[in-house]
């Protein structure tokens, strides 16, 4: 299931630049996560990272998208494979 950044949110800069998808960004206030792109960092790493580094704990699981244990490796999938294709991977 993908990640969502909270209203608890501080703009704080730490998560964007750990997200090895690129599902973070700078939305109006907060910070958003793509739920398209949000692996939870499986295939990357063992935990999601913005879960890691962030100093007030604002990334829980977004009930909103629902996934299956194997959808997010699907999108790990599609994601390298695309960027491979592209060329920078």
């Amino acid at each position: 299931m993908p990640l969502i950044i909270a209203d608890e949110c501080i703009n704080c800069d730490v998560c964007e630049p750990e997200c090895p998808n690129d599902a973070i960004s700078a939305g109006d206030e907060i910070y958003v996560i793509d739920p398209s792109r949000c692996t939870e960092c499986v295939g990357h790493f063992d935990q999601p990272q913005c879960q890691q580094v962030c100093p007030v704990d604002c990334s829980p699981l977004d009930p909103a998208h629902v996934e299956s244990k194997e959808q997010p490796h699907q999108k790990y999938l599609q994601l390298t494979s695309a960027k491979v294709a592209s060329g920078k991977g």
